[in-house]
C-alpha cells in the first residue's frame, strides 16, 4: 500500500482536502482541548477555530490541563488522536536532533497498548489473507491475544504440523485509517513549511521519513525479511537468537513467527536470573547490537527489554524485527572517529565529522559560535582513553549541540545511536555497574585500525588514482564546451533568492495599499466634480447621484483598504 506524502498537487487535491476536512477538525479540536490555541494561532490555523466555534468553543482546556507541562499536554493529544499519532510521538522519541530532552523522554511514555480486537474480526482478517484456507494453514488460534497495539496484534497459534507458532495481524482498517491522517498530516506539514520555513527544519521531510518507516510497519513481510536476515548473520554464534518466519503462512498483513520459550526481560523478576547469569545476558546482548550496528551494517533499531526473550539455556533472542537501520561502513568509521576525536579533544576532527555526517553548510567550520559550543562540548568529555567516556551523557549532549544549530541527522544515524543507548539502558538494568564503554571499544578501535591500516589507505589511493583518471579523461571535453558557450554567448549562470518572502509580501502589500490609494483618490476627486457639476435646480439630477454613488464607494474602497492593512500587520506580528 502506498499513500502520498511528498507530491504536493496530489496531497492538496480538493477531493482529498474536502474528504479529510473532518479529521482536520478533529486535529486541531484535540489540540485546543489540551492548550494549545497558541500553536494553532501561531501556525495561522486559527481560522479554523474562528470559523468553527460551534465545533470547538467548549472544549478549551480546563485550568487542571493547562498546570500540565506543555510535553505533557502534547503527548496526552498524542494518545487521543489514535495511531498514526502515536507511532509519530515514538518516532519523534529517538529524535533528540529534533525536539528537546525532556519532550523526547515525555514522547517515550507513549502506550502502544490497545483493547484487542474481538476475535471474530481477526479471523475474518486470516480468512481474507488465505482465501479461506486458514483451518488448512492453522489446527488452533488461541482466541484471547497475547499482546494488542495500535497497528496489530499477536496471538498463539499451532500450524497444521503442530508447530507452535505466534502470529501478528495488522488491524482492521488500519491501513485506511493511517492513509488518511498521513494525508493530514502531510497538508499540515506542507502549510508550515510555506509560512515558517525560517526555522531550519523541514516538516516535510519529517513526515515523508516518518511516512516510509509506517508503511514497512503495515507491510509485515518487511519484519520477517529483516528476522531472516538477522538469522543469517547469527547463525554460528550460540548466544544469540532470531525467531524463524514460517513464510507458507505470512503475508503483507500476517506474520507467523516460531514461538519462543523463555523469559522476556520487561517482565523478569530479581531472581530469575543469577549474577552470572546476568553477566551472560549483558554480554550477548551487548556485542549483538555492537556487531549488527558497527560489522554487519543492519541492525535492530529497538533492543528494549520487552523484545528481548532470555531462553532458557541463557540465550538472548532478539524479536519485533520491524524497526530497523542501515549504516555503510564509511559512516561506521566517521562515527568511530567521532567517539574518538572527543575523547582526544580535537575540535576540527569532531567538526569534520558532524559535517560529513549530517551533509550540513561546510560553512559551519568557519562558525566562530559553533566552534566555540564545539570546544566546550567536547571539553567535558576529553579523556586519555576511550574507556574513560560517559558514552550515554556524550551523546545526549552531542544532539543537544546539533539541534541548537539546527543540524538534523540522517535518521539511520540516530537509530543506531538510539540501539546502542537503548542496550545500555538493558545492561545497566541487569548491572548498576554495566560498563557499555568496554563492550564497545574493542569494536571501535577494530574500526579505526582498519581504516587507517595500510590495506584501506591503498584502497583509497587506488580508487582517489581512478577518479583522477577519469577526470582527466573528460576534463578537456568539457572545457572545450564551456569556451564554446562563452564564444557564443551561450553561458548562464541560474541564481535563486532564498529567504526575501518576506520582502515580496511586504512589496505586494504596499503595491496594493498605493493602488486603493489611488482608485479612492480617483473616486473622490471624479465625484466631487460630478455632484459640483449638477446644474438641476433641486439638486436631485443623474451626475449629483453618480457623484454620491462615487463617494459610497471611495467609502467601501477606504473600509477595505484599513481592513487588509490590520490584518496584515496582525500576520507579521505572528511570524
Amino acid at each position: 500500500m502506498q499513500w502520498q506524502t511528498g507530491e504536493r498537487p496530489v496531497v492538496h487535491s480538493i477531493n482529498r482536502t474536502i474528504r479529510n476536512v473532518k479529521r482536520y477538525r478533529e486535529i486541531l479540536s484535540v489540540l485546543v482541548r489540551y492548550g494549545f490555541e497558541d500553536v494553532v494561532a501561531d501556525t495561522r490555523l486559527d481560522l479554523w477555530i474562528d470559523a468553527g466555534k460551534s465545533l470547538l468553543g467548549g472544549n478549551k482546556a480546563d485550568s487542571e490541563t493547562r498546570r500540565l507541562p506543555r510535553a505533557v499536554r502534547l503527548r496526552k493529544a498524542l494518545e487521543d488522536l489514535g495511531p498514526t499519532f502515536i507511532k509519530l510521538g515514538q518516532v519523534l522519541s529517538t529524535r533528540p536532533d529534533l525536539i528537546p530532552p525532556d519532550w523526547a523522554e515525555e514522547f517515550k511514555r507513549l502506550q502502544d497498548d490497545c483493547p484487542q480486537v474481538e476475535f471474530e474480526l481477526i479471523r475474518q482478517r486470516l480468512e481474507e489473507e488465505f482465501a479461506g484456507t486458514v483451518d488448512e494453514v492453522f489446527s488452533s488460534i488461541e482466541s484471547d491475544a497475547l499482546a494488542a497495539a495500535s497497528v496489530a496484534q499477536v496471538h498463539r497459534a499451532v500450524l497444521k504440523d503442530g508447530t507452535k507458532v505466534v502470529i501478528k495481524v495488522l488491524r482492521p482498517e488500519i491501513r485506511k485509517t493511517i492513509e488518511s491522517d498521513m494525508e493530514a498530516l502531510s497538508a499540515l506539514a506542507h502549510f508550515v513549511e510555506r509560512h515558517f520555513a525560517e526555522r531550519g527544519y523541514s516538516p516535510t521531510e519529517v513526515v515523508n521519513e516518518f511516512s516510509r518507516e509506517l508503511q514497512k510497519e503495515l507491510d509485515l513481510t518487511h519484519e520477517g525479511r529483516a528476522a531472516d536476515r538477522f538469522r543469517r548473520y547469527f547463525a554460528d554464534d550460540e548466544r544469540v537468537y532470531f525467531p524463524r518466519v514460517y513464510w507458507e503462512a505470512t503475508t503483507r498483513s500476517v506474520l507467523t513467527l516460531e514461538e519462543i520459550p523463555g523469559i522476556l526481560l520487561s517482565r523478569r523478576k530479581e531472581d530469575d536470573f543469577t549474577p552470572e547469569q546476568r553477566q551472560e545476558i549483558i554480554a550477548a546482548g551487548a556485542d549483538a547490537v555492537f556487531r549488527m550496528c558497527l560489522e554487519f551494517g543492519f541492525f535492530h533499531a529497538d533492543p528494549h527489554p520487552g523484545n528481548i526473550i532470555v531462553m532458557p539455556d541463557i540465550r538472548v533472542c532478539f524479536i519485533d524485527c520491524g524497526m530497523t537501520g542501515r549504516v555503510d561502513r564509511k559512516t561506521s568509521e566517521q562515527l568511530a572517529d567521532l567517539v574518538a576525536g572527543i575523547a582526544g579533544g580535537e575540535v576540527d576532527r569532531v567538526i569534520n565529522v558532524v559535517i560529513a555526517l549530517t551533509s550540513v553548510d561546510p560553512s559551519l567550520a568557519e562558525n566562530r559560535s559553533f566552534r566555540a559550543d564545539a570546544s566546550d562540548f567536547i571539553s567535558r568529555f576529553e579523556t586519555d582513553r576511550i574507556a574513560g567516556l560517559d558514552l550515554g551523557n556524550l551523546l545526549q549532549e552531542f544532539f543537544e549541540l546539533l539541534r541548537q544549530y539546527h543540524i538534523r541527522c540522517p535518521s539511520d544515524m540516530v537509530f543506531l545511536i538510539k540501539a546502542i543507548t537503548t542496550i545500555e539502558g538493558v545492561g545497566e538494568e541487569l548491572d548498576p555497574d554495566f560498563d557499555i564503554i568496554a563492550y564497545v571499544r574493542p569494536h571501535i578501535e577494530a574500526l579505526i585500525s582498519r581504516r587507517y591500516s595500510v590495506r584501506a589507505i591503498s584502497n583509497r589511493m587506488r580508487k582517489s588514482l581512478f577518479s583522477y583518471a577519469e577526470l582527466a579523461e573528460t576534463l578537456p571535453a568539457e572545457i572545450r564546451q564551456l569556451l564554446t558557450q562563452l564564444r557564443n554567448s551561450r553561458f548562464s549562470i541560474a541564481l535563486e533568492h532564498k529567504r526575501l518572502d518576506r520582502l515580496t509580501e511586504t512589496m505586494d502589500q504596499a503595491s496594493r495599499h498605493v493602488s486603493y490609494a489611488l482608485i479612492v483618490s480617483a473616486l473622490l476627486v471624479c465625484s466631487s466634480i460630478l455632484i459640483l457639476a449638477d446644474t438641476s435646480q433641486k439638486g436631485t439630477g443623474f451626475l449629483r447621484w453618480l457623484g454620491v454613488a462615487g463617494m459610497i464607494a471611495a467609502l467601501l474602497f477606504a473600509l477595505l483598504m484599513a481592513l487588509t492593512r490590520n490584518r496584515g500587520r496582525k500576520r507579521n506580528k505572528r511570524k
